[in-house]
């Protein structure tokens, strides 16, 4: 009889443990890409709106053009008639990304904004520091920050 040459029982069962293993981590991989593939939308798309509010707020003086800075939004004052930067102080929309009057962005209802204006000095010279927080619905853990200081 010849000697022929087989996969002993041992070679086999450590074969098909690699293989396993190897399949299990690139399944793994591909669950965590498709989990995750919607990620760089929502992100892109906070990214927009906090840009977005932070242009119209930077476009604002820095002070009340009627010297009467409260440090917030004054008495009767709504969003679309907001004269300085701290206007927007503790402006929240929870329903979702909204235009300046008020309107509802179609598309972007489960993107919650926090705005938080608080006084700063840059250089000896007064500031506000201007935090935009965008968060969405669909993932608890995402909130996406922007920050800029405004000078005189």
């Amino acid at each position: 009889m010849r000697n022929q040459g087989g996969a002993s029982l041992i070679e086999m069962v450590v074969s098909v443990v690699i293989i396993s293993i190897t399949v299990t981590s690139v399944m793994m991989v591909i669950f965590q890409t498709t989990a995750n593939s919607a990620n760089p939308m929502i992100r892109t798309q906070a990214i927009a709106i906090a840009e977005a509010y932070m242009e119209e707020i930077m476009a604002q003086p820095l002070l009340d053009p009627s010297g009467a800075d409260t440090g917030s939004t004054e008495a009767g004052e709504a969003r679309a008639s907001y004269d300085d930067v701290t206007d927007y102080h503790g402006l929240s929309n929870n329903a979702g990304a909204v235009d300046q009057a008020g309107n509802g962005i179609i598309g972007l209802e489960g993107y919650n904004v926090a705005i938080e204006v608080t006084p700063s000095t840059l250089n000896g010279r007064p500031a506000r520091r201007i935090r935009v927080d965008v968060t969405y619905d669909g993932d608890p853990n995402f909130t996406f920050p922007l920050v800029a200081y405004r000078l005189n």
